[in-house]
């Protein structure tokens, strides 16, 4: 078993608005290895950004831890310490944690990026502060990373500004002022949203390129399955500020156990099905100004039982490490099939990888 390097448990944020208070995050657990990548995916607004904000310290002046901890265990000065990052104050996460250690890639480049100041500038300007480079070394170590993140002529990039960068361009510029410092952590939130396909890859493959050389524990923020796919050891599905099934992408993707999670992945696009229409959730996500009662998710869901609108539900184990919070798991539970089409879907994709899953698997 790798080294648990980050550790979320029972997180509860929320928000005071001019309507009331709103419990974006409802007791959220969450664990990441040494060198793996966790991918959280959900829907817009079920708190995936707002835990890793929490990650960072840059929450907002509305916002307000309730309960929880997050554990961060690092190497200082040869030895390995834990320390709770909601403990330490907003000046104390920028000195000690905020780009030296945990380093976070955010969606849009233009707007991570200062308009006013040169590239190499950026770049160095972490090295400088943090590792008390000189500005000879940190000019030296800005090249490396520029190279590092493929990009050709350094020299000259060095001295452009992000306005004559293409979009693609950018963000391996971000991605290069994070690694500056060599982070244990690297967070990504939706890193690839404002790029063409073609450079979505390429970024992809470059962080996980990166990850292979330096042994990076990397968090993915989406809501794009097909990246998921491609990046992800662990998946976590959120749904209205919970995580609502937990597991490796195998189990994610090939036995998923949650309603949710089977409607996630039956609204991609696939056109290895003969179903023309695409399938929709239906329904909207639970107004969280609101106390949720029972199951967030069964109002939207066909599959829902009595106790879901009564009573919420706990993780359910459904190997050493895949999890559910659905009552279907129940022992009692009445046998339900996960929707046709999926299964179809499922069945196809174990096929086409030489049914890796053809033993192991078992369907709820």
């Amino acid at each position: 078993m790798k080294e648990t390097v980050l550790s979320i448990r029972d997180l509860s944020i929320s928000f005071k608005t001019g309507n009331g208070t709103v419990s974006a995050i409802r007791g959220v657990d969450l664990d990441l290895h040494q060198g793996e990548t966790l991918a959280i995916v959900g829907e817009s607004g079920s708190g995936k950004s707002v835990t890793v904000k929490a990650i960072m310290g840059i929450l907002s002046g509305n916002q307000a831890i309730d309960s929880g901890s997050i554990t961060f265990r690092y190497d200082r000065d040869g030895e390995r310490v834990e320390q709770d990052l909601l403990k330490l104050s907003k000046r104390e996460m920028r000195k000690r944690i905020n780009g030296k250690r945990i380093a976070m890639v955010f969606q849009d480049p233009m707007t991570s990026l200062n308009p006013t100041m040169t590239v190499g500038n950026q770049i160095m300007e972490g090295m400088i502060l943090h590792l008390k480079l000189s500005r000879a070394a940190a000019h030296r170590r800005a090249l490396e990373l520029l190279r590092l993140v493929g990009i050709n002529d350094p020299e000259k990039r060095m001295k452009n500004y992000p306005h004559q960068l293409s979009g693609g361009m950018r963000q391996r510029v971000v991605i290069a002022i994070m690694l500056a410092c060599n982070p244990e952590v690297l967070i990504c939130d939706e890193p690839t949203t404002a790029l063409d396909v073609t450079v979505q890859a390429k970024i992809l493959e470059l962080i996980k390129d990166i990850q292979r050389k330096t042994n990076i524990s990397v968090i993915y923020i989406t809501h794009d399955l097909g990246v998921v796919a491609k990046v992800a050891d662990q998946v976590a599905v959120m749904y209205a500020g919970k995580i609502v099934e937990r597991g490796t992408v195998n189990e994610i993707f090939y036995d998923p156990r949650h309603p949710y999670t089977w409607g996630l992945l039956s609204s991609m696009p696939d056109i290895g099905t003969a179903d023309e229409k695409l399938y929709s959730i239906p329904g909207s996500p639970p107004n969280l100004l609101h106390k949720v009662e029972g199951d967030a998710f069964a109002p939207r869901n066909i599959y829902a039982l009595n106790i879901d609108f009564k009573q919420e539900p706990p993780m359910f184990k459904v190997s050493d490490t895949h999890y559910a919070a659905t009552w279907l798991l129940h022992e009692n539970a009445p046998k339900v099939e996960m929707p046709p089409g999926l299964r179809e879907r499922i069945d196809q994709a174990v096929k086409e990888a030489g049914g890796i899953w053809q033993d192991s698997r078992s369907y709820g």
